[in-house]
């Protein structure tokens, strides 16, 4: 049986009278399910004290999270954590931060406080962080749009490259840890 097959625009089209063809893929996968609680860790792992975001996802990982809390560090991609907030719940962004306050100082800070959409001028993807995910998140994902998000920062003593957490950062990594399970539900 053959089937006549073309097209002037670039797509290819199948006459009347051609062979019912089936796809040899499903056109619309199967999604896993989404969990409903997402907890990021954001920072660079490099340099010093804003590591205290993907730190402290490693250790909340070792110490284990309830069954429907999924744990993923962020680093410095803030498109992927957009991306990931998708049908979520709730979730919890960890960073370092540096507002002049005393080292290892920690903020609860809700969402919608720090979603606004920033100056995209000069904006590019090494440039583009949470902020600016929550703010490009609210706008594209729509009703997938997490009903809650909460950002908990840890005031940064040091982000000297190469450098390890210091005393202050872990020790307020270390409360922020008590405070996003409380959040998650232990």
């Amino acid at each position: 049986m053959s089937a006549e097959v073309g097209g002037t625009d670039g797509r290819t089209t199948v006459r009347a009278g051609a062979p019912a063809w089936q796809p040899a893929v499903s056109v619309e996968p199967e999604s896993p399910p989404v969990v409903p609680v997402l907890v990021v860790g954001c920072g660079n792992l490099l340099r010093g004290d804003d590591a205290v975001g993907p730190t402290l996802v490693r250790h909340l990982w070792e110490r284990g999270v309830p069954d429907d809390v999924e744990l993923v560090d962020g680093g410095t991609a803030g498109m992927d954590v957009a991306f990931k907030m998708r049908g979520r719940r709730k979730v919890v962004i960890v960073d370092a931060a540096s507002t002049g306050a005393e080292p290892g100082t920690v903020f609860r800070v809700p969402g919608e406080e720090v979603e606004d959409l920033p100056p995209v001028t000069g904006l590019n993807q090494h440039a583009f962080r949470w902020d600016h995910a929550l703010a490009v998140g609210r706008w594209l994902l729509k009703d997938a749009y997490p009903e809650q998000v909460v950002v908990y920062l840890v005031e940064a003593q040091s982000v000297e490259p190469g450098a390890e957490l210091t005393g202050p950062a872990r020790a307020g990594m270390e409360r922020t840890i008590e405070l996003v399970l409380d959040e998650v539900g232990r």
